[in-house]
């Protein structure tokens, strides 16, 4: 068995893994002003926001072309792979991971396993990175989909944005959610609810609302109940990531916690500034 992994370019991948051979990347488009984007390929999450500033449009993200994603599934089993495990964003966001499910039996020579993280960015990319690992070590199917499930079901990520227009607007939240946001004058934590963003607590500050997505990461810690990793993700909001870290490192001194960002396709959807703190199993 010779198996590939193939991920969407919204996952925030460890340096370490860029370059794996086993490791393929179906780009997700984002539409800014007409004109369409391949993130990863066509634009970097550095340069897209001065980008999406400047637009005359709400951008927007489509699902990569299904003609195209089963080429790259061809051109896998070229390279002598007979499975492929295809890790995606969340069905709660994109239907793409779904679409998936339909190509099972569509590639000769390939078992296609479509997976669901629930989730995305910097958590997937720990998901793609464990997979390959596992892949490296020889491991088995049912090893490595037991190891995936581990991680889904201990990810936990709190998101405070600084609009969330952007959300409403992509509908990726309810307008109710929006409504009370508005109405109350509150800066609301959301989170993923079975791989829907939802709303999890509303705050009355931004400096409170951080203060209560730290204290419940440290609840998670202990729910978890085994290793896990921190995680502070910003969009473009790198200042305030490394300040974040430093409370959460001053707060629980043993965690292991990394900076990362939101890709173009999320940072559409959550806006510029938007900052999570995620806790997920090792």
């Amino acid at each position: 068995m010779k198996i590939a992994v193939v991920t969407d370019s919204t996952a925030y991948l460890p340096d370490r893994i860029k370059n794996s051979p086993n490791l393929f990347i179906i780009p997700i488009p984002v539409i800014l002003d007409g004109k369409i984007y391949n993130e990863g390929v066509d634009i970097e999450a550095d340069e897209y926001y001065d980008l999406l500033n400047n637009s005359s449009e709400f951008p927007t993200t489509s699902q990569p072309a299904l003609g195209e994603v089963i080429e790259l599934y061809k051109e896998i089993a070229a390279k002598g792979y007979d499975t492929i495990i295809s890790i995606h964003l969340s069905s709660g966001i994109s239907g793409f991971v779904n679409t998936l499910f339909s190509l099972t039996d569509s590639i000769e020579g390939i078992t296609l396993y479509p997976y669901d993280s629930k989730i995305t960015s910097v958590p997937m990319g720990h998901m793609v990175e464990a997979t390959l690992d596992l892949v490296k070590e020889n491991a088995s199917l049912e090893a490595i989909f037991s190891k995936l499930d581990i991680i889904r079901d201990n990810t936990y990520a709190y998101l405070i944005v600084e609009d969330l227009n952007n959300l409403v607007r992509g509908g990726r939240l309810t307008n109710g959610a929006a409504l009370i946001a508005g109405l109350l004058k509150i800066k609301p934590i959301l989170t993923f609810e079975d791989g829907k963003i939802v709303l999890f607590e509303k705050i009355r500050s931004t400096k409170k609302a951080f203060a209560r997505a730290e204290e419940i990461i440290g609840k998670r810690d202990k729910e978890i109940g085994r290793p896990v990793k921190l995680y502070v993700i910003h969009a473009n909001n790198l200042a305030v990531a490394e300040e974040e870290k430093a409370k959460l490192q001053e707060k629980y001194p043993n965690a292991i916690i990394e900076i990362g960002h939101f890709n173009p396709v999320i940072g559409t959807h959550l806006g510029e500034k938007a900052i999570a703190l995620c806790i997920s199993a090792q």
